[in-house]
């Protein structure tokens, strides 16, 4: 087991049990950040992995869509609770321009993603993350970690642990209704991370 599966493990398990804490809502572990002014938007580490089918997938293939781009892993609860919000994002908003792209951090791979995929019946792409994807991300602490990132390629929010559904859904909703500009197709330089 890596070392940042035990450090993601223990900190998952003790940001959860603190937002259940009572019971009363499921509120955020970290308040989800509202979306961010375009001023303040940084642009979103390309990367390039490969999804179940053994295909290439780059962030810069994106560019132009709306992408929440979620950190997880099988072993996650919290995760467990995003993902049916996340088939119904893209089920709802994806002929709108949403595009959901999943990260597993699970270190046994398609071993265990793929049977789990299967029984959630997850309707967008998953492409399996490894660390130095994560360290492109400003590091993964904490799982799930989702990014909601804009038409031209920047990360809009960053919700850490647990959100709301609600809180997935006003972003998503806020940036599909930003205009699409006309920002070049091809990204600055495209790193081939993780590419196996």
């Amino acid at each position: 087991m890596s070392t940042l599966r035990v450090s993601l493990a223990i900190l998952t398990a003790l940001l959860v049990g603190a937002s259940f804490e009572g019971c009363s809502s499921p509120d955020p572990v970290k308040a989800a950040d509202a979306v961010k002014q375009d001023k303040d938007r940084h642009q979103a580490p390309d990367f390039a992995l490969k999804d179940a089918d053994g295909k290439l997938v780059r962030l810069s293939d994106y560019r132009g869509k709306v992408v929440l781009l979620d950190f997880w892993a099988t072993w996650c609860g919290p995760c467990k609770i995003e993902i049916p919000w996340f088939e119904d994002l893209e089920r709802k908003d994806k002929d709108k321009g949403l595009e959901v792209l999943g990260v597993s951090m699970d270190d046994e791979g398609w071993e265990v993603v793929k049977p789990f995929l299967k029984e959630l019946n997850v309707n967008y792409r998953v492409v399996i993350g490894n660390d130095s994807t994560a360290q492109m991300y400003g590091g993964i602490d904490a799982l799930p970690t989702t990014f909601l990132i804009d038409r031209q390629g920047k990360i809009a929010a960053v919700h850490i642990g647990l959100a709301s559904k609600k809180d997935f859904e006003d972003g998503v909703e806020q940036l599909l209704q930003a205009p699409a500009s006309d920002a070049p197709a091809s990204s600055a330089s495209a790193s081939a991370v993780g590419a196996k």
